[in-house]
């Protein structure tokens, strides 16, 4: 029995002829493992895009908006760095490295924010003043939600989103940063008063929660050097390129002196997934989890395929019978039942894939559409327990305080290609059992039956 013979005898038991369609409980039972298949593998394909689209959107977050590619990081007390001219003059350095497209001085102090008698603790930062033009981290994910940016005025400052809600602070308003600067033994506190010109967010609120920009000239004379960070955040021409490592290294022959280089002393250099390695791993666990549970779902759906081929078997013995008396053999009649089994997947993956990625594409309009839903079921619960609707907050699916308040659409080809070939490979695996049973049918027991 050839290979075609086989898939032409395959293709019979799969699609037979209209009038007797109607009569095999095992097709039936071979198309609802098929259909079991395809919803299984919607939500696993959902769940790739939108794990992929959190990872690569929070990820991306970290590396724009906090540490950038590479990051050096410079006692506070260190001579190299006690002027904003002297970290101006190292930032030019950097900036002339090879594989470096940008490099931006920055320093970091705790503080308290106070407006209208509420206080909030806040990390500032002391960046450049026209960082938020330059740096296409900045530019590109940073969204302005109220005033306008502008770091030219000393006593300026812009405040993230969560803070803003926390204080009831908006553009225009004047607030209180209270910091503590040790002298002698005595630690005195030190006020200053800022300007709110904008309120900013950058779509994730665990990252920006605390966050509050100064201008770094400013933050030399408010923030106190011996509790403060200085630093320094370089950008490449892609973070996940391989040859990060080298310029890594570049970097940290500069920064120790080699060649005609002067050393910056008590400095050290990071990159990107050292700084944010807990959350990196953090994230990829999470995702692995997800989609073991997700394949395990469509493995149960699979173990369908097994059960309906055996009634199939069950129902064409006699068929099989008459078929190796004329001549076929039993690796022909395995090979059919194989391909069966093999057709059963790729029915599954034609049907969940495509419908998988129409969700996964448009997860933001369904979670959007379902909040509706619910807050508009809430809402009504609630009016008819207190009599109005004053005192009601809507309820968000995903808490922008965890979650990115958008998640982006990214489409993980490749993983996609090779949950495709897991399936038929899945398939094929647990139409073995069946279709070797089918192969060793005896023909003249079957037949002396009949």
């Amino acid at each position: 029995m050839t290979l075609s013979a086989s898939f032409l005898y395959a293709l019979r038991l799969c699609f037979p002829h209209r009038s007797s369609s109607d009569r095999s409980l095992g097709r039936r039972s071979l198309f609802g493992a098929m259909l079991c298949i395809g919803i299984s593998l919607v939500p696993l394909v959902g769940v790739l895009i939108i794990s992929e689209g959190m990872i690569q959107g929070i990820t991306g977050r970290m590396i724009g908006l906090s540490t950038q590619d590479l990051q050096v990081h410079v006692n506070s007390l260190s001579p190299d760095v006690e002027s904003y001219d002297a970290m101006m003059e190292i930032s030019d350095r950097f900036s002339e490295l090879d594989g470096i497209t940008g490099s931006y001085p920055e320093m970091q102090g705790m503080a308290l924010v106070s407006f209208n008698g509420i206080r909030t603790g806040a990390t500032v930062r002391g960046v450049e003043s026209d960082i938020f033009s330059k740096n296409s981290g900045f530019s590109s994910l940073m969204q302005v939600k109220e005033g306008e940016i502008d770091l030219n005025q000393e006593r300026n400052m812009i405040v993230g989103e969560k803070i803003s809600q926390i204080l009831d602070v908006h553009s225009g308003d004047k607030i209180s940063l209270i910091t503590v600067e040790k002298i002698g033994e005595q630690m005195v506190p030190k006020m200053a008063v800022f300007t709110v010109c904008a309120v900013v967010s950058s779509g994730y609120q665990e990252l920006d929660a605390l966050w509050v920009f100064i201008p770094l000239e400013t933050a030399f004379s408010v923030l106190s050097q011996r509790s403060s960070q200085t630093m320094f955040s370089l950008t490449t021409e892609n973070p996940f390129s391989n040859d990060l490592v080298k310029i890594k290294q570049n970097v940290r022959n500069d920064i120790m002196g080699y060649g005609d280089n002067i050393s910056i002393s008590q400095s050290r250099v990071y990159s990107w997934n050292e700084l944010n390695a807990a959350e990196y791993e953090n994230f990829s666990s999470t995702k692995l989890l997800l989609l073991l549970i997700m394949l395990l779902i469509v493995l149960v759906a699979s173990v369908n395929i097994s059960s309906a081929l055996v009634m199939i078997v069950m129902e064409r013995r006699k068929e099989i019978a008459i078929l190796k008396s004329v001549g076929a053999n039993s690796s022909g009649i395995t090979t059919s039942f194989l391909l069966i089994g093999m057709i059963s997947g790729a029915g599954g993956v034609l049907m969940g894939i495509p419908l998988g990625l129409l969700a996964g594409v448009n997860i933001n309009q369904i979670i959007s559409f379902m909040e509706k839903i619910v807050n508009l079921f809430l809402k009504f619960v609630y009016v008819l327990s207190n009599g109005g609707e004053g005192g009601f907050s809507a309820v968000h699916l995903l808490d922008p305080a965890f979650y990115l308040q958008e998640i982006p659409v990214i489409i993980p080809f490749g993983e996609l290609v090779v949950i495709t070939l897991g399936t038929l490979l899945l398939s094929l695996i647990v139409s073995a059992i069946p279709a070797v049973k089918a192969g060793r049918e005896k023909p003249l027991d079957t037949l002396r039956k009949m």
